[in-house]
């Protein structure tokens, strides 16, 4: 992994553990979040509060990591997220965007979670 992954990752890692300031801090006001809970579309600053008052993850893990830089200043991240807190377990397919505001500077612009369904196991 490049080194520019790694603090990518930690990066978004904070976004899932820090606290409800870091978090505001590194949301843009022009952020678009979808979130499996209602009311699902969430927008600016609506976006950062609905996400900044909710209780922050204990622990969370990556995988199926893919990293996309369609140009300068742009990264596109995809992944699963397995995160936990308290006795409560998350599993959610993730994208966050982020735009460079100036040299290791960044903002999220737009972040989804999608729940996997629920398959039933035959008996």
């Amino acid at each position: 992994m490049r080194v520019e992954d790694q603090r990518l990752w930690a990066f978004e890692e904070s976004l899932w553990v820090g606290d409800a300031d870091h978090y505001r801090e590194l949301i843009d006001d022009e952020c678009v979040m979808v979130l499996p809970e209602q009311p699902f579309v969430l927008t600016g600053e609506q976006a950062i509060e609905a996400v900044a008052d909710t209780p922050r993850w204990s622990e969370v893990a990556f995988s199926e990591q893919q990293v996309m830089r369609p140009q300068e200043g742009l990264i596109a991240i995809a992944y699963k997220a397995e995160a936990k807190r308290d006795d409560k377990a998350y599993t959610a397919y993730c994208t966050t965007t982020m735009r460079r505001l100036e040299h290791d500077v960044w903002r999220v612009v737009q972040h989804q979670q999608t729940v996997p369904p629920v398959v039933a196991v035959k008996a």
